[in-house]
């Protein structure tokens, strides 16, 4: 069992993610520890990237504020390596495979696992030509973790059978971003890929309040949030650290209820 799949053995996951960068790289250290403090089980770190095609406009402009403000790869793993000794919970980038090509994939790896990353989410690699970076980030024990949308249907299966650390369950259609309601048959989704393989499953898209976060756990083994705690970042900038930890807090509590 990898430290990503202990995450989930003993009760529900709260999963936040922020744009690493947006405001600046020192505030993004300090978040990363404040959600930790807050309950967060692991935190996902989104490198940005001028063309984020899963991302909503909030995300989108966070990418380009992170970037506007001189962020590159280089200086998140900088970043993350300075707080790896404060960390105890695994962290996952999520990127694209342009990032990841432009700085190669093996030394991307080998930061990645010099800087204690657990694993990587790289949503425009389709599950066939996944295996072009899954062999090089496997010999970096850096987990590739697979993301399965309502879309995947006949696929589902194959997917889930080679998925590692946990699945990624897409909550509903389209990109990234705060949703007033998820209606999708996200439990049916799961329930295809248990039937498959034991591997814990966690739901995102969409996700913004303690309701929504309750009612997807309910249904997975844990709540993924992104759009929302981005939208607290702009709105408060480098002020952001105690109402992100305020959020991650009452968003941790609303999933430890399902």
């Amino acid at each position: 069992m990898n430290r990503i799949e202990q995450v989930f053995e003993n009760e529900k996951a709260f999963i936040p993610f922020i744009t690493a960068g947006d405001p600046d790289l020192e505030t993004t250290k300090e978040l990363l520890t404040a959600m930790q403090e807050a309950g967060a089980d692991l935190i996902e770190i989104g490198i940005p990237f001028s063309d984020p095609v899963a991302e909503g406009p909030v995300i989108q402009e966070a990418d380009l504020r992170a970037l506007e403000s001189g962020t590159t790869t280089d200086k998140i793993f900088d970043m993350v390596m300075s707080v790896s000794g404060q960390l105890e919970v695994p962290i996952v980038f999520m990127t694209y495979i342009n990032p990841v090509y432009v700085y190669g994939v093996e030394k991307f790896a080998k930061r990645a696992k010099e800087c204690g990353v657990s694993g990587i989410i790289v949503p425009d690699v389709p599950f066939e030509e996944k295996e072009e970076i899954q062999s090089v980030f496997s010999r970096y024990d850096v987990t590739v973790i697979s993301m399965i949308a309502p879309t995947s249907s006949d696929r589902v299966r194959m997917i889930a059978k080679e998925a590692e650390g946990f699945v990624y369950c897409v909550s509903s259609m389209g990109v990234t971003g705060v949703r007033a309601e998820i209606n999708t048959g996200i439990a049916d989704l799961i329930q295809k890929v248990k039937e498959v393989k034991e591997i814990p499953c966690a739901v995102g898209f969409g996700i913004s309040t303690p309701e929504q976060a309750k009612e997807m756990a309910a249904v997975s083994d844990g709540a993924i949030v992104g759009s929302a705690i981005v939208k607290i970042v702009a709105k408060y900038g480098d002020k952001s650290v105690p109402y992100v930890k305020q959020y991650v807090s009452e968003m941790k509590q609303a999933v430890l209820q399902a």
